[in-house]
C-alpha cells in the first residue's frame, strides 16, 4: 500500500509541472533580453570585422608561434618543479585523500540544497505564472480588496412577524389607491 500511496501522491502532485512553467517564464523573461544584444553585436560587428581585415597574418603567426615557445619552456620549469616535489606530494597526497572525499561530499550536499531551492523558486513563480495565465491573479485581489473594504451596511430586512404587523396598523383603504396609481401609469403607456 505504501508504494501505491507514494505513487499516487507523486502522480498528483503539481509541483514539477509549476517547476517547468517557472522555468519558461523565466526562460521568456530572459529572451525578452536576446533582441538588445543582438542590436548591440550587430553595431560592433562591422568594427570587428574590419579589424579581422586588417590584421597582417604574418605578425599573427609570429605573435603565436612566440607564445608556444614561452609556454613550452613555461610548461617545461612546472614539469621539473612536480617531478622534483613528487615524492613529498605522494606522502602527502595520501595524508589528504580523505580530507578531499568528505570536502566532496560536503560540496555535493550543498549543490544538493541549492537546486532543491532552486526547483522550489521556479515552482513558485511557476504558480504565480499559472495563474496570472489563467487570470486567477486578478481574482485573488478583488478577493482581497473585498476582504479589506467590507460592503457598506445594508439596512436591516425586517423580519415576517415585522411586516404583517406593520400591515396590520396600515389602514385598509390606503392600499388600494396605492395599487389603482400603478395601474393608471401602466395605463397611459
Amino acid at each position: 500500500m505504501a508504494i501505491t500511496d507514494d505513487l499516487r501522491k507523486t502522480l498528483t502532485d503539481p509541483t514539477p509541472l509549476y517547476a517547468a512553467a517557472g522555468t519558461a517564464d523565466l526562460a521568456a523573461e530572459k529572451l525578452k533580453e536576446v533582441p538588445a544584444l543582438l542590436e548591440k553585436f550587430r553595431a560592433e560587428a562591422p568594427e570587428r570585422i574590419a579589424a579581422v581585415r586588417s590584421t597582417d597574418p604574418k605578425a599573427v603567426q609570429e605573435r603565436v608561434t612566440k607564445q608556444a615557445k614561452e609556454a613550452q619552456v613555461t610548461i617545461q620549469s612546472k614539469v621539473n618543479e612536480v617531478l622534483g616535489s613528487l615524492d613529498s606530494d605522494l606522502k602527502k597526497f595520501g595524508q589528504n585523500a580523505q580530507d578531499f572525499a568528505l570536502q566532496g561530499v560536503g560540496r555535493a550536499a550543498e549543490y544538493a540544497v541549492k537546486a532543491r531551492e532552486t526547483y522550489d523558486e521556479l515552482a513558485e513563480r511557476g504558480q504565480r505564472a499559472v495563474k496570472t495565465w489563467r487570470g486567477d491573479a486578478a481574482e485573488e485581489i478583488t478577493e482581497i480588496a473585498v476582504a479589506v473594504e467590507p460592503e457598506p451596511a445594508r439596512k436591516p430586512e425586517p423580519t415576517v412577524g415585522a411586516v404583517v404587523a406593520s400591515e396590520k396598523a396600515k389602514p385598509g383603504p390606503a392600499k388600494k389607491p396605492a395599487a389603482r396609481k400603478t395601474a393608471a401609469a401602466k395605463k397611459p403607456q
